[in-house]
């Protein structure tokens, strides 16, 4: 007659269970048992009837295998270090949601930090994230300087490094959408906000509307071209720079904005001067951020796929880190214009007046 588990060596649901516990009480082998839970090569030989009772009693007493046995035994922390400016950053969380679903399809972890835009940061951070064993690093919108010794890849890097891969918009085609919709508007007189330095977008997108602006003949006079110097994620940005904008005194029917949320804070601005917004002038985003849609008026933007960005980059970096294959430098990503409620013809009465 078998022996009878007692209550000392029975495992109770809800209590911690270790794999050899588990073993004892289905009568089967630690080796056996982490072959079916971890659906390992070989399982196959192992009979379905045994299978089934594994994972019942795992189910049953709520057992998880030992992450720091799983990365002792080999040699992985199974985790990332994701660095991005401001956890309040709309186009950074959008890209981190993409992240996200892949890391955990995935059985990753990641150690998030934001830098604030602080270069002293953006250097230290990844020092850090390595003491915690981190594999490989995730940056998003993150002006960099120097090469990695882990694997590495760039949502909006622009820079070339070694050893990192950048994930980049076609910015020309950007400029493209963006300046031939407001030309066949009928558009002449337009005023664009430009990034900060700090923002690793900010030149490539700035040198690539500028030299589509001047091959069409509408490139604005200085008094139409206003940086953006605030270092925070908010409308504000918009709205200080779009003021700065009207003070100027010189006439304007349509403004580009740098990205969507400067496009919020600057249509408050015309809309605080007595303008409407698209009837008097035009305003067209970047980055279709969840909002755009649903202000008002809705943004015509030009359309960034931030989660399916963020999801490539994932897949990238995990590609990177387990060496499956090697990768070109850049993987381009293609902008797509998106037309809603804030952008139309210029109003004849403006155009009159700018010829009396």
């Amino acid at each position: 007659m078998p022996k009878r588990a007692t209550t000392e060596t029975r495992p109770q649901p809800g209590q911690p269970i270790s794999l050899k516990t588990l073993g004892e009480y289905l009568n089967l082998s630690p080796a056996t048992i982490s072959l079916v839970l971890n659906n390992a090569p070989g399982v196959r030989s192992i009979p379905q009837e045994t299978r089934d009772r594994v994972l019942e009693a795992a189910a049953k007493f709520d057992y998880r295998p030992s992450f720091y046995a799983r990365s002792l035994r080999k040699r992985r922390s199974f985790s990332v270090g994701v660095l991005l400016p401001d956890l309040n950053d709309h186009y950074a969380t959008e890209v981190l949601a993409g992240v996200e679903e892949v890391l955990m399809e995935e059985g990753y972890f990641y150690l998030l930090a934001s830098h604030r835009r602080k270069a002293d940061l953006v250097q230290e951070y990844p020092r850090l994230l390595m003491e915690r064993s981190v594999e490989g690093f995730l940056f998003i919108d993150t002006i960099l300087e120097d090469r990695f010794h882990l694997p590495a890849v760039a949502v909006a890097g622009h820079r070339r490094i070694e050893g990192v891969t950048n994930v980049v918009l076609d910015q020309k085609r950007a400029a493209e959408l963006t300046l031939r919709h407001l030309y066949q508007l009928g558009h002449r007189r337009i005023a664009f906000m430009r990034g900060g330095s700090y923002s690793s977008d900010a030149d490539d997108r700035w040198e690539c509307l500028m030299t589509l602006a001047r091959e069409m003949k509408i490139a604005p006079p200085p008094e139409l071209c206003a940086r953006l110097d605030l270092r925070v994620s908010t409308p504000e940005m918009g709205f200080a720079t779009a003021n700065e904008l009207l003070e100027s005194g010189e006439d304007f029917t349509a403004l580009v904005a740098y990205n969507d949320v400067t496009a919020i804070g600057a249509i408050r601005a015309l809309m605080n001067h007595g303008l409407h917004v698209p009837e008097d002038i035009s305003v067209v985003g970047f980055d279709d951020i969840q909002a755009a849609a649903f202000h008002n008026p809705s943004l015509t933007t030009i359309r960034q796929p931030l989660n399916q960005m963020g999801a490539a980059a994932a897949r990238v970096l995990l590609q990177r880190i387990r060496g499956q294959a090697t990768f070109p430098e850049i993987v381009p990503i293609h902008p797509e214009l998106v037309i809603r409620e804030s952008t139309c013809p210029p109003s004849p009465k403006r155009t009159r007046a700018r010829r009396h």
